[in-house]
């Protein structure tokens, strides 16, 4: 039940050491503060990295060759090794059943493209049909290349915006426009947006046989990428990557006679393992803002704990006549419980509504490469409850313990 005169005496007693409680309230609401902003910036920062990871699919796997760096089987170091179709169509019968999307890439760098009186140096790339859904590509005109593209060696271009909007002035049309790359004509059959913005929409695709044919790759390609079907879990697509990794890394290594641990002539970036080294990061972001709170936290625990001593000091005759007159040690330490809780409590609220409206008004204006709108969930808040209610518990168990002990004939001479 509901104990008005309880309340009233609370607040009574609170009243008449008004500095020394504002003071360590401001102490335990500025604790709460400052661990809800830190986990919102937290939240913030991954949604801020995340996002770095959608211009892709998030399962991609990116394959390049380098330059060897150790001598194997009588062979020098210092082989450039180049990747050729037979190592894509062995990958691809091999792993038929595990890979969603893939293509082999022939990259041309800065390649010169030209449309009427506009010419612009862009990124060329011969690459595969799946290659849009690899790089989460959407078509804003037009369409992508096609199988039948590929069969037949069309010379059709699909471009990004940047490049449509460099060479097409005045918003004309280039669907069915032939452009020119290094001279020689191709028909453009589609435009397409990259999420991850201008730097990936600069860029200029063909059918990957005709890039080879065209500009001298033969059977030679830059880049493998595939993505793997999708798992119950992240452990298990994780598990399933890496497998896949290591089994192509070895295989590459042994058709092309590189040693085993030199690491400089075949790469392999996988995304997930990216992505679980950044999610073991943002815990271990995450646990040291918790850390920082909660110091502070104790230090306004410490406070109020004070406070409440001092308050138990200054009622020493008010506890023995209580006790002369019957009251239990429970009920005494539950009237410094009280109050205890009440100062966490009051103070420990204001100091997370202030910090949830920081956040709900000034977060949505956050928006940098690595923190984009930070902001707490529900579950967080519910933690920040519950935290203020066993600091106001632990504020107040020693006063409480002490205001027990006392002997009333002892409290009843106190001056």
């Amino acid at each position: 039940m509901f104990d008005i005169e309880r309340w009233q005496e609370i607040f009574e007693t609170i009243s008449k050491n008004k500095l020394r409680t504002f003071l360590t309230g401001i102490s335990v609401a500025s604790g709460i503060f400052i661990l809800v902003v830190l986990l919102g910036i937290g939240q913030g920062m991954q949604n801020g990295i995340s996002s770095e990871f959608k211009g892709d699919a998030e399962n991609i796997l990116y394959i390049w060759t380098g330059v060897t760096t150790k001598e194997h089987k009588g062979l020098n170091p210092g082989r450039n090794i180049i990747m050729r179709n037979e190592d894509f169509n062995y990958t691809v019968a091999a792993h038929e059943d595990e890979l969603e999307y893939k293509s082999s890439i022939y990259r041309i760098w800065n390649g010169i493209v030209n449309f009427g009186n506009e010419s612009g140096s862009y990124r060329v790339e011969g690459v595969m049909p799946d290659y849009q859904f690899l790089e989460n590509e959407a078509m804003l005109q037009g369409r992508y290349i096609n199988e039948q593209d590929l069969k037949n060696f069309e010379k059709y271009v699909v471009i990004g915006r940047k490049v449509r909007d460099d060479l097409f002035k005045d918003g004309k049309d280039p669907i069915g426009e032939y452009v020119q790359i290094s001279g020689i004509n191709f028909k453009v059959i589609g435009v397409f947006s990259d999420p991850a913005g201008e730097r990936e929409e600069s860029r200029v695709f063909l059918p990957l046989g005709t890039a080879q044919r065209v500009f001298g790759g033969y059977d030679e390609i830059r880049n493998l990428s595939f993505t793997l079907k999708e798992e119950k879990n992240f452990e298990a697509a994780l598990a399933s990557s890496e497998r896949f990794s290591a089994e192509l890394e070895a295989y590459l290594k042994e058709k092309h006679t590189i040693a085993p641990d030199d690491n400089s002539a075949v790469s392999i970036n996988n995304s997930l393992e990216n992505a679980k080294r950044f999610y073991d990061l943002m815990d271990m972001i995450r646990f040291f803002f918790w850390g920082v709170g909660i110091c502070t936290i104790i230090a306004g625990i410490v406070g109020v704990s004070n406070i409440m001593l001092i308050i138990v000091k200054e009622r020493t005759k008010e506890i023995g006549v209580r006790k002369a007159l019957g009251a239990q040690p429970l009920s005494i330490i539950g009237m410094v419980l009280h109050e205890s809780i009440f100062v966490t409590t009051i103070a420990g609220f204001a100091g997370l509504i202030f910090s949830l409206a920081l956040l709900e008004f000034v977060g949505p204006l956050i928006e940098t490469q690595y923190i984009s709108n930070p902001s707490v969930n529900f579950n967080v808040a519910i933690s920040t409850v519950f935290i203020l209610i066993v600091a106001g518990a632990l504020a107040g168990f020693f006063p409480a313990r002490r205001a027990a002990k006392i002997k009333p004939i002892v409290a009843l001479r106190d001056e």
